[in-house]
């Protein structure tokens, strides 16, 4: 995709958590735990570890969904309360998901509101193609590495 598109999906992520009180961090993920882009408050490092936790929680998820729900493996959203803050993940286009990490004390209501209105913003940016054996580096429906990120 172009720079117009990383632009456009960087601002939105970011004008996300600028309409959310409480809400820290940002981060579109591939299915297969791979990050694609984060906000800046985000480090390198923070960012793997949380996409791996919302793809690990998304993978649960599915199977409690296929064993206990109506058999599709369909997952509207899933969302950890722990001390401290909530971790909210959706899904946002095909193979993708959008995960937010927002304060205890955030207004869950609000926050699932803004980002259902983000991934209808985003539609098709959002989309990650499943990860092939042979693939070293993850690049999302921008084109580039997965360590894209907000600027500073």
């Amino acid at each position: 995709m172009s720079a117009t598109t990383d632009e456009k999906l960087n601002w939105l992520l970011e004008s996300l958590l600028e309409r959310t009180p409480g809400a820290r961090h940002a981060l579109v993920l591939s299915r297969d735990g791979l990050k694609l882009c984060r906000t800046p408050e985000l480090s390198v490092d923070q960012a793997d570890q949380l996409a791996a936790i919302a793809a690990g929680i998304q993978s649960l998820t599915h199977g409690a969904s296929i064993e206990f729900g109506d058999g599709s493996g369909g997952v509207r959203q899933a969302m950890a309360e722990f001390y401290g803050g909530i971790l909210f993940i959706v899904e946002a286009g095909a193979g993708a998901h959008l995960a937010v990490v927002a304060d205890e004390d955030s207004d869950v209501g609000l926050i699932g509101h803004n980002m259902s209105e983000l991934i209808e913003q985003l539609g098709e940016h959002l989309s990650a193609e499943p990860r092939t054996g042979d693939t070293h580096t993850a690049r999302g429906s921008t084109g580039k590495d997965a360590d894209s990120t907000l600027p500073a």
